[in-house]
């Protein structure tokens, strides 16, 4: 895991620090996306059991693992393309320290994006986000989805309310539910559905006007009523009058989720590479340096060719992988500066035609 470090607090433990700064071995591969993890109450009729993680890649699975009436939301996760479910199972009657003992345990696991099926009270939507603010803190990166209840679902300025108190680069808001075949699913019900959607994706695409599998939304929101949700960050579902779409990708800070899911693959990669070839393994000189180096810049390059982001022009000068100039790397610190520029959607497109 790559941790965030404080210049005037260096941390102790070795490892690979890395702070993303808005204002801008062996060949580093990506490493596998597209993980849904979620909590699960009911299973009756299956073969689970109580506090333990399953994982699932397929609707016959988890029939059989947790009964026809409970894999709806499993079922929405892996029809999004999600490549595979995480699921652990709750006791009966979870209390606060269950809900606990559920984050840390997945704190272990691997995953991409992290919801609660049906959802779950405010108290626990907080709590849940804390969470992922502070695995973000230790290295860990991950995208939270949250949505609202039936009532909510009806009234956009309560959704929009819900996402300023869910503002997070990492957090992702429902506020409109779907009917399918007549069939009401609140925000939070589907709210799997856009967690593996997320999940589905490839670190180059982005979500925005992703049509949905649904007959239609449980209200249609009027234009200023979209523009103002966009701006207050909530992921909204409208209906174009043809079919149902997710408006624009984004999360509750407002950053469209393509990016933020970028900066969580370059940080989770790169950990993993330090961990797997460095750490440990090589000089902190000159050569050893000029290898890491190396090592992270074939990997942006790799990421420049596939539209992830855009390293500086080689006319001016301006390396992509370079040591800090205003930190000694020395002992056994090495401190390096990273630049790229992020590469966006065509989202918007404006035409002046003139006759």
């Amino acid at each position: 895991m790559a941790a965030q470090w404080d210049p005037t607090n260096l941390p102790i433990r070795p490892g690979m620090y890395i702070n993303f700064n808005e204002a801008a071995l062996a060949q580093i591969s990506g490493g596998d996306r597209g993980i849904v993890a979620m909590p699960l109450l009911a299973y009756a009729g299956g073969t689970a059991t109580a506090k333990q993680f399953y994982t699932v890649e397929n609707e016959a699975d988890a029939v059989t693992l947790f009964g026809s009436a409970n894999v709806k939301s499993i079922k929405l996760a892996l029809q999004a393309g999600a490549a595979e479910v995480l699921v652990y199972t709750m006791p009966a009657t979870p209390a606060d320290a269950d809900y606990t003992a559920m984050r840390e345990a997945f704190e272990a696991r691997p995953f991409n994006v992290f919801v609660f099926p049906g959802g779950t009270t405010a108290a626990q939507q907080n709590t849940t986000l804390t969470w992922c603010q502070t695995n973000r803190e230790e290295g860990k990166h991950f995208m939270v989805v949250f949505g609202g209840d039936a009532t909510t679902d009806q009234d956009p300025v309560e959704g929009n309310a819900n996402s300023a108190r869910l503002e997070d680069d990492y957090a992702v808001n429902v506020i409109v539910g779907v009917n399918i075949s007549g069939v009401n699913y609140t925000s939070s019900q589907y709210a799997p559905y856009i967690a593996g959607l997320i999940a589905s994706k490839q670190i180059n695409e982005s979500i925005t006007y992703s049509p949905m599998p649904v007959d239609d939304v449980t209200k249609r929101l009027r234009n200023s009523e979209i523009k103002t949700a966009l701006q207050a960050g909530s992921l909204v579902l409208s209906h174009d009058g043809e079919k149902v779409k997710v408006e624009q990708g984004l999360t509750t800070s407002g950053k469209k989720i393509r990016s933020i899911r970028a900066r969580q693959a370059i940080a989770t990669d790169l950990a993993k590479a330090a961990r797997d070839s460095y750490i440990g393994q090589i000089s902190n000189n000159e050569a050893g340096q000029n290898a890491l180096i190396a090592a992270i810049s074939s990997y942006l390059e790799t990421l420049e060719n596939e539209d992830v982001l855009i390293l500086p022009d080689d006319e001016d000068g301006t390396p992509a992988v370079q040591l800090d100039p205003m930190r000694e790397s020395t002992g056994d610190a090495v401190f390096l500066l990273i630049s790229y520029t992020e590469v966006d959607s065509m989202e918007r497109i404006f035409i002046d035609i003139q006759l």
